[in-house]
């Protein structure tokens, strides 16, 4: 435990005469370190502190040898240093903090939880690692087992209600519990847990709650709860009516959640039949302990009173549901039957009647607004509407806001008047090669009306037809009749389609009838007497063609007229001349020739023949964007006005000149020219004349000027070059 080395022991060789010539070396776990030698004497000393619960044993070798020589006199000899333990160790509890429950009420001796203390101490060496417990804190409650461990309850009927957790200290103290030993502590938490030793308990003896007679079926009346000490299943309890007036009319359940008692409506309330009804409820635990029966039953019992409260109710019918039955013959007004009802208040007021018009949008009926006697207003078809379900108002005159509703189902009564018609469009055929007495068509009818006995139909042709060559009926009596040809062969190019009319008449009283025309057609037919063709244009088209290849026939028809018109249309469109008349507005449009023009005087987009003079009509077009192959062939006539003649004789010779010039400008190009005409007394002011005077002025000047004065230049100037050379 200090600082200087501690003697553990010493080494001596027999041949060590004492006198030094014998050394002694050390090896093996610690040597050096822990353990070192004297080498003279054999003295053994450790230099460190030594823990058992480390390291309890050492094992070491020992060798004496000759100092001079420095080999050995013996053989090598080992030997084990064993650590002896001292109480240097706490007992320590693992496992700690514990948590641990037992039940209420148990008795005293029953076992919690056992809690385990370690000490790292030899157990095999004294007492240094014998543990033994004791408990600190929780006392009287609990007790342990000393040598044990084992926590036990320490007092019986211990309640959860009143304490349900307890915080136990045990302590560990090895030496067997000895003054000077080493102890460690530890924590439990014990808790109660619940058992069923609390009977539920109603905090009243009776309770009361009144409730409105309108109140609708299996709406809540109350809510009622027995107390109980326990939790969980030890306080999950049932309810039920023991006794008392309400028994039919009411209910009660319980809430699993709450565990409330819930008393609901069964049927509904009338305060002038009953004002208030008196239950005996019982509540009772579901699961009972026996052990805990002494403590009493283990169920309570109260008393509740309903009081049922006035409410002004609407007017009720006498019947919820009225049948009533009428012709469909009856005339407007006559009497269909009669509704009541009554305010079941005890003030017993008016009652008033209508119709919901919702019900009756055609308004068929009217009702009496006091005697509630509903009448005819419209004519009536049954046919139409078989049943008629209406409701019927009645409402209070002292407070209109009552309003009860009745419920009445009107049957409409059939008479005979509709006539029987065929039952279906008949599409009748007849062969060419049909023999006399072959069926060709059989037919049936449909009435209307519903006679009580059923249908029954006669049949039989028209007078107009009743004495034809061609066809004949006959009545089956099964409101039936078959169609049947009277004679051999018939042939579409004489006559394609017959109209047979048959009389039809009903078994009504009185009877009604009705005329009907079946159209029957002449078809060609197969072997099998299947009609393949019905038109008479049919007979011309080649045998054997049937629909399927007439239908393909026609569109590839109708294809080619759809092809024609797209291709003419094409053509017309390409056709249209790509210089705009006259009549157009031509200086707002844009026409592209992708032709190279005259630079800055290409004025193509313009009508050059309207500028020149407005008085003359041009007759016939040519196109002014291509120079003519063939000139003056392609040259415009004109028409002029018979004023300006003048003018014009001059232009048609400036033109002249600019088609048989080589050095003119393009075809498509403007010509502008400044003439007064003859005889002007002011004779001409234009500068063309100055070409040829014999003016000084040298106008070569221009040429420096640019390309946009090149016009210039080449008029005024003095070269031989030709304009748009």
């Amino acid at each position: 435990m200090g600082t200087d080395p501690l003697y553990v022991g010493k080494l001596h060789s027999d041949v060590d005469k004492g006198d030094g010539s014998i050394k002694y070396i050390l090896s093996g776990e610690g040597a050096s370190s822990i353990f070192i030698i004297d080498e003279n004497t054999g003295d053994i000393h450790a230099t460190k502190r030594l823990d058992r619960e480390e390291q309890a044993y050492y094992t070491l070798r020992a060798q004496a040898l000759d100092r001079l020589t420095n080999k050995p006199v013996e053989p090598e000899s080992e030997f084990v240093i064993k650590i002896q333990d001292i109480n240097d160790n706490e007992p320590k509890f693992l496992d700690g903090p514990y948590t641990a429950g037992v039940p209420e009420m148990s008795p005293v001796g029953t076992s919690v939880v056992q809690v385990t203390a370690t000490d790292a101490d030899d157990p095999t060496y004294g007492n240094s690692a014998r543990v033994v417990y004791s408990i600190l804190q929780g006392q009287p409650y609990f007790s342990v087992e000393p040598k044990t461990g084992v926590i036990k309850t320490a007092l019986p009927n211990m309640d959860r209600e009143a304490k349900d957790q307890y915080l136990l200290v045990i302590q560990a103290k090895d030496m067997v519990g000895q003054n000077g030993g080493l102890s460690g502590t530890t924590s439990v938490t014990v808790t109660l847990t619940d058992v069923n030793d609390n009977p539920p308990r109603f905090p009243r003896r009776s309770y009361q709650y009144n409730v409105p007679e309108s109140l609708p079926v299996a709406s809540v009346v109350a809510r009622i709860k027995a107390a109980d000490a326990d939790v969980g299943p030890n306080a999950e309890m049932e309810y039920k009516i023991v006794d008392g007036d309400g028994l039919g009319v009411f209910k009660i359940s319980v809430d699993k959640d709450t565990q409330e008692g819930i008393i609901t409506i069964q049927k509904e309330l009338d305060f002038e039949a009953k004002t208030s009804y008196m239950l005996r409820i019982e509540a009772a635990n579901m699961h009972v302990d026996p052990r805990f029966l002494s403590l009493g039953p283990f169920s309570d019992m109260t008393t509740v009173k309903i009081i049922v409260e006035d409410v002004d109710e609407p007017p009720v019918f006498t019947s919820r549901l009225y049948s009533l039955v009428v012709s469909e013959a009856a005339k407007v007004g006559t009497i269909i039957g009669t509704v009541a009802a009554h305010d079941p208040d005890a003030s017993n007021s008016p009652v008033r009647y209508s119709i919901d018009r919702n019900t009756d949008l055609e308004r068929y009926f009217n009702i009496d607004a006091n005697s509630g006697v509903i009448t005819t207003a419209k004519s009536l078809d049954r046919e139409t509407n078989a049943v008629h379900n209406i409701t019927v108002l009645a409402m209070e005159s002292q407070n209109p806001a009552q309003i009860g509703r009745g419920y009445v189902a009107i049957t409409i009564l059939d008479i005979n008047d509709n006539a029987p018609e065929f039952a279906m469009e008949y599409e009748t055929t007849v062969c060419e090669n049909a023999q006399a007495g072959q069926v060709i068509q059989k037919i049936s009818a449909i009435d209307k009306d519903d006679p009580p006995n059923g249908h029954q139909f006669y049949f039989s042709l028209a007078a107009e037809a009743a004495n034809n060559h061609n066809f004949t009926l006959q009545d089956n009596k099964d409101n039936t009749a078959t169609v049947l040809t009277r004679r051999n062969g018939f042939r579409r190019q004489e006559q394609s389609v017959f109209y047979l009319p048959i009389f039809i008449v009903d078994s009504g009283s009185p009877s009604l009838s009705s005329t009907n025309t079946l159209t029957i057609r002449v078809c060609d037919c197969d072997a099998d007497g299947i009609a393949q063709s019905c038109n008479a244009e049919a007979y011309i088209l080649p045998a054997g063609l049937s629909t399927g290849a007439l239908i393909a026939i026609l569109a590839c028809v109708l294809t080619l007229l759809v092809l024609v018109l797209l291709i003419v249309t094409m053509r017309r469109r390409k056709k249209e001349p790509l210089i705009f008349d006259e009549e157009r507005d031509i200086r707002e449009n844009i026409v592209r020739y992708d032709d190279e023009g005259g630079g800055e005087e290409d004025t193509e987009a313009f009508d050059m023949a309207a500028l020149r003079n407005l008085n003359i009509i041009r007759d016939t077009k040519t196109r002014r964007d291509v120079t003519p192959e063939i000139q003056f062939l392609s040259r415009p006539t004109f028409k002029s006005i018979p004023d300006n003649v003048i003018f014009r004789e001059f232009i048609w010779e400036r033109l002249k000149e600019a088609d048989m010039d080589p050095c003119a400008p393009p075809y498509d190009s403007l010509q502008t020219y400044a003439f007064e005409g003859n005889g002007s007394v002011a004779e001409s002011l234009s500068s063309l004349d100055s070409i040829s005077s014999n003016s000084d002025q040298n106008y070569d000047y221009l040429s420096d000027w640019g390309p946009r004065f090149k016009r210039l230049a080449d008029m005024y100037g003095t070269g031989p070059e030709c304009l748009y050379s």
